[in-house]
């Protein structure tokens, strides 16, 4: 029953968004409703994902729920660079990795440890291990690359031409893992241990099929009010992408992963997450600088130094709090901690 609320409810705020969007209403009004359709269409993204993956292997079905998980922010990005909204669209992208990173598995940490006897979140090393290699070999290469470019050195002339090489390799190393992680299905995603799914195989396809256009159609209308909402607020459009987007955005693993590790379903959690970060760093940021060429903004991997020093910390810190296979509260809040102190950084961007 609660799934198909989700569903309808999802629905309905995209449709009172396409016809506030069609009436002119306020800007601010839009906004805030826009936020609301993308985190409810997220979710239901999430429930069909789960139904049409029963049919398949437990690694294929991850796979599927770390990408289309990511279905906003795809269609964000998309729609924010076709407006020229580069600010929107980059903080967009580090704002989701950073969020999963940080705040969401800091939270999932809290409420596991907080669950468990003894104060101590446990979980099989292996997948964090994988994911959190994979993590931390995108991010390096993506902060060498931002940094050469931003010093302005003779590189930073051909940042363009470098990016799409940057971007064409590290969806190389992506494919590579992918592979084995297919070949292997080392992971233990949700749908081994979740309860049956409460949608048919067809219901589950449609509902699929029809939160993708929903969601693509909010984007839309979410980046049409970008500029009028956050002028009319006070806020940046750095704080929107990086902290509004990323958290609406990610509303699937923001919940199903702390709900699993208050459940003690440790593993689980920390796969939920942990997938989702490596898929971000490594698939979703570097597609979309190979797709921002079809606009005439483009995509880069040039961050301001903030954000190359954020992506840096964040990789070490998620390597250090799970790489020993446990994690207590204060390194959950220490993760919670380092995000809100971004958050409330780009507030004054």
């Amino acid at each position: 029953m609660r799934t198909w609320i989700v569903i309808v409810a999802s629905f309905a705020v995209a449709g009172l968004l396409g016809v506030l969007h069609y009436a002119e209403a306020n800007a601010v009004l839009q906004f805030v409703v826009a936020i609301v359709a993308l985190a409810l269409l997220a979710w239901t993204v999430g429930i069909g994902t789960e139904t049409v993956g029963a049919r398949y292997g437990p690694a294929t079905t991850g796979v599927l729920q770390s990408t289309l998980g990511n279905l906003p922010e795809l269609f964000i990005v998309i729609f924010a660079l076709r407006a020229g909204e580069i600010v929107v669209a980059q903080t967009s992208i580090l704002g989701s990795l950073l969020a999963n990173a940080l705040l969401v598995l800091g939270l999932a940490i809290v409420a596991g440890a907080w669950s468990a006897e003894d104060g101590v979140m446990r979980f099989q090393r292996r997948l964090p291990n994988d994911t959190t290699m994979l993590l931390m070999l995108v991010v390096f290469m993506i902060a060498i690359i931002s940094t050469s470019l931003s010093l302005g050195d003779a590189a930073a002339d051909n940042a363009e031409t470098i990016s799409v090489v940057g971007a064409i390799l590290i969806l190389c190393v992506y494919g590579a893992w992918l592979t084995n992680y297919l070949r292997s299905g080392s992971d233990q995603p949700a749908i081994e241990n979740h309860e049956a799914p409460s949608l048919g195989f067809s219901a589950g396809l449609a509902v699929l099929a029809l939160a993708g256009v929903a969601a693509a159609f909010t984007s839309e209308w979410f980046v049409d009010v970008i500029d009028p909402a956050t002028e009319e607020l006070g806020i940046s459009k750095a704080f929107t992408g990086l902290v509004i987007v990323a958290i609406a955005g990610n509303a699937v693993e923001n919940v199903v992963g702390i709900q699993l590790a208050w459940k003690r379903r440790y593993d689980l959690a920390i796969s939920v997450v942990k997938n989702s970060v490596a898929q971000i760093a490594a698939f979703l940021f570097p597609a979309l600088v190979l797709i921002s060429l079809l606009f005439t903004s483009h995509l880069t991997f040039v961050l301001d130094p903030v954000y190359i020093g954020a992506v840096l910390l964040t990789a070490l810190s998620v390597w250090q709090v799970t790489g020993d296979g446990e994690a207590t509260i204060p390194e959950g809040a220490a993760l919670i901690g380092i995000y809100l102190m971004l958050a409330f950084l780009t507030f004054y961007e």
